[in-house]
């Protein structure tokens, strides 16, 4: 880091760009190839996240309904539970 506290270097600001880059999903670094703004990988990567969130809920919800249809003592209702610990 450079002589002031708090500051970042631009090498540190390029390394974790590149970084953050790598966790996108494959199509997204593809558009990226070319190196992207930092403004604009940051929005992509909070649409990701928002598209992450939406994933979570919905497959909870599935869950959730999985759930309620099975018998609480079957091996399968105790697998998921197993899986979920």
């Amino acid at each position: 880091m450079s002589g002031r506290r708090g500051r970042i270097s631009d090498d540190e600001i390029n390394e974790l760009i590149s970084k953050l880059q790598a966790l996108l999903p494959e199509s997204s670094r593809r558009r990226n190839a070319s190196r992207s703004s930092a403004s604009k990988l940051l929005k992509e990567t909070c649409t990701y996240i928002k598209s992450l969130h939406r994933e979570v809920d919905d497959l909870s919800e599935r869950l959730s309904g999985l759930m309620a249809t099975m018998d609480n003592d079957s091996p399968q209702a105790e697998i998921i539970r197993s899986l979920l610990r």
